[in-house]
């Protein structure tokens, strides 16, 4: 993968001498060199390049007035390479990928080019989880970020959490997935009746319905998730319903589409 740069600096012979140490990485190439700021802002719009060589003591522009000038979507990754390491906390403070003092040295630069590597690396790798994300999406119709959830569960092997946490305004309560009696949807919110008490969380149902152990937790309406463990009866309707009597002494309506569920409770 090729990482195409654009030298910024003052002196021709920085330039230049970057450039011919450059030259030496096979994945680098040098798409242009400028002066100063203004020739730099020029060039990073119009190659797009992946990385930037910045001088900060400039005549007119600085480096740091280069970045700052840029907008967020053209942003390459910046090194600084300066004469002065005073600008060092700076140069972090602004995001830069790795600051080098001049001369630069073939080691010195061997260490950026790396660095740099690494970075493009984990921004292909996250690029290609979200597309992965979004295509899972599209086909299972869960939110992005619920599957994100499933996976990184997964990755961990933990599929599902024995916990739940809870927040409401400065507090945060740990629900115990097991002591759940029943949820039910209220717009965007889900109440989870835990005994005697309500615990409301601000998600969709889906999204709830991603963190519970579908061989514990099953829903039995579209607004309605039922704890398997906490199911005391099974009442048949007349009209070929069915009530489920909890532990707790919620009665609870089971839909027709969610008939089948009833194998799960025998």
């Amino acid at each position: 993968m090729s990482i195409r740069a654009i030298i910024v600096d003052d002196e021709s012979l920085a330039r230049r001498g970057l450039a011919m140490r450059l030259a030496r990485f096979e994945d680098v190439a040098v798409v242009a060199q400028c002066q100063n700021g203004r020739e730099a802002l020029h060039a990073i719009a119009e190659q797009q390049p992946d990385l930037v060589f910045l001088d900060i003591q400039m005549p007119g522009l600085s480096g740091f007035d280069v970045v700052r000038a840029l907008p967020t979507d053209q942003l390459p990754l910046i090194v600084f390479v300066t004469a002065f390491n005073e600008y060092a906390l700076d140069a972090f403070d602004i995001h830069a990928i790795d600051y080098v003092l001049k001369p630069a040295d073939e080691q010195r630069l061997e260490k950026t080019i790396e660095r740099v590597r690494a970075h493009r690396a984990q921004q292909t790798a996250l690029a290609d989880k979200q597309r992965l994300m979004h295509f899972i999406s599209d086909i299972t119709g869960e939110q992005y970020q619920s599957v994100d959830q499933v996976l990184e569960r997964a990755e961990a092997g933990q599929q599902y959490p024995s916990r739940i946490s809870v927040k409401d305004r400065q507090e945060t309560t740990l629900v115990d997935v097991r002591d759940i009696s029943w949820v039910d949807a209220a717009g965007d919110y889900m109440c989870l009746h835990v005994g005697e008490q309500v615990h409301i969380m601000r998600c969709t149902m889906k999204e709830l319905e991603s963190l519970l152990d579908p061989n514990l937790f099953q829903r039995i309406h579209r607004s309605t998730i039922i704890n398997l463990d906490q199911v005391e009866k099974i009442i048949n309707h007349t009209n070929g319903e069915y009530f489920l009597a909890m532990k707790n002494g919620a009665r609870l309506k089971m839909s027709r589409g969610y008939k089948d569920k009833i194998k799960h409770f025998a």
